[in-house]
């Protein structure tokens, strides 16, 4: 672990402002610990600056100094991805907030790295336009954060990830130098793609303090569906056809197990039965009702389905998916995975996803939710009373039926510290060398972000 001396939180302080600066061992640990609080870490000094300059000049200092530095945007990792290891200096961005004038005729905006999705989301709208990328956790999680793991969400299946989103980018590299690519030219083809390098690392690579957001037009009209089903193969063969209509803008799997919960503690149950649900949206210039029930009449679900054309009428179906966000600390912290699957192996997961849990955590509730029409599934276990080697042994077995399925251990949340060492299962040995040497050709000392990814 990593001890700072008196003189380097002196230069952190010059750099940055004294009153942006803290040791203070309660601020710390408030800042070391993870979004769900199962996991906690170890601080050495936190740092806001207010400025890429500023975050440059931390970075600068700390690699001179040779203290790991972990980067924290909105901390709403799910995979302790901000949870320092090293007594590392955290360089937290959320005063990194500016938000450029919107171009409208472009469809773009400048924006800090510290700017949460909710108020993007805000200031586009205020400019008649739409930003892609929507979360649950959009009043926290950060546009530096989203582009770091490359954010879905629930528009991926209309708009794609943080990474089709994202037109210019600027970054702080472990060496200090600041880096802009900035282009004002729709398809940028100069030279190496540097702005795809640093999405979805991490924060490996190093700092993000900007962005350029592509922006797009608002839909007219709206239409919203949740239908219900026993067969869980039979869902995701309706996902598979409804995510080719030109007009599709969301479509959500639910957990009716989860639905269950909400209805007893939130007050929300779901308005169809069955024991799984798809949660469905149209979007675009014209009126979408006749195309939503030619939908769900072709796929024979119209009888099991509840719509929602009006703008209450459909919140009051979000409102569905939306509470499993709001149910799953109801227990406890949750232990949470984030698995990318092929649509083909999904019901197979979830059927043996049962037995494996019964053998370790028998007490738990399992919810799986989340983006089907890419397989990015959220599996949540509620009343998980696992830890140490137990929640190991849990873990490992989990990785591997992922794996078994053909699937990857991580999806949009990313990699972060806890899943580091089930890499291997997604990624061969050649490809994994070639990632450290892309790391170590831009943080030979391996500080930034130290505990993510490799580890």
């Amino acid at each position: 672990m990593t001890e700072l001396t008196r003189a380097f939180v002196e230069q952190l302080a010059a750099a940055v402002g004294a009153t942006h600066v803290s040791t203070d061992p309660h601020v710390l640990r408030g800042r070391s610990v993870d979004h769900t609080g199962r996991y906690h870490g170890n601080a050495g000094a936190l740092v806001r600056p207010a400025s890429a300059a500023e975050a440059a000049d931390v970075v600068r200092l700390c690699g001179t100094a040779r203290v790991p530095l972990t980067v924290q945007g909105g901390r709403t990792s799910l995979v302790a991805g901000t949870v320092p290891e090293y007594g590392d200096v955290l360089l937290s961005t959320e005063r990194l907030t500016t938000i450029g004038p919107v171009d409208r005729a472009d469809r773009r905006v400048r924006v800090g790295a510290g700017v949460t999705a909710a108020a993007l989301q805000r200031v586009a709208i205020e400019a008649g336009l739409l930003f892609g990328v929507d979360l649950a956790s959009r009043d926290s999680a950060t546009v530096g954060g989203m582009a770091s793991t490359n954010a879905g969400g629930l528009r991926t299946v209309r708009y794609g990830n943080m990474a089709e989103q994202i037109l210019g980018i600027e970054v702080v590299l472990p060496d200090g130098t600041l880096l802009h690519r900035h282009s004002r030219v729709r398809r940028d083809n100069t030279g190496y793609d540097m702005s795809a390098l640093f999405v979805g690392a991490e924060g490996t690579l190093g700092v993000i303090t900007a962005l350029d957001v592509r922006l797009h037009p608002t839909p007219v009209h709206r239409a919203a569906a949740v239908c219900g089903f026993d067969d869980l193969a039979v869902l995701v063969d309706a996902a598979r056809h409804l995510r080719d209509l030109d007009a599709i803008a969301a479509l959500e799997l639910i957990d009716a197990s989860a639905c269950a919960v909400a209805a007893a503690h939130l007050g929300v149950p779901a308005p169809v039965p069955g024991r799984w649900v798809l949660l469905v949206e149209l979007a675009g210039e014209v009126d979408q009702t006749e195309g939503l029930a030619d939908a769900l009449g072709h796929l024979g679900v119209a009888e099991r389905a509840a719509v929602g054309i009006d703008p209450s009428a459909r919140q009051r179906l979000w409102q569905v998916r939306e509470a499993h966000n709001e149910i799953l600390g109801v227990y406890g912290p949750p232990l949470k995975f984030d698995v990318a699957l092929p649509l083909s192996e999904v019901a197979r997961f979830a059927a043996e996803v049962e037995p494996l849990l019964t053998r370790h955590c028998p007490a738990a509730i399992p919810v799986l939710f989340g983006h089907i029409a890419e397989g990015n599934l959220h599996l949540n276990l509620l009343r998980a009373a696992v830890a140490g080697a137990a929640e190991r042994a849990l873990q490992e077995e989990l990785m591997a039926l992922i794996a078994g399925c053909g699937g990857n251990v991580s999806s949009e949340h990313g990699v972060g510290s806890r899943k580091r060492d089930f890499v291997g299962l997604s990624r061969t040995a050649a490809d994994i060398a070639a990632m450290r040497t892309v790391k170590d050709a831009f943080d030979p000392h391996r500080l930034v972000n130290r505990a993510v990814l490799f580890g």
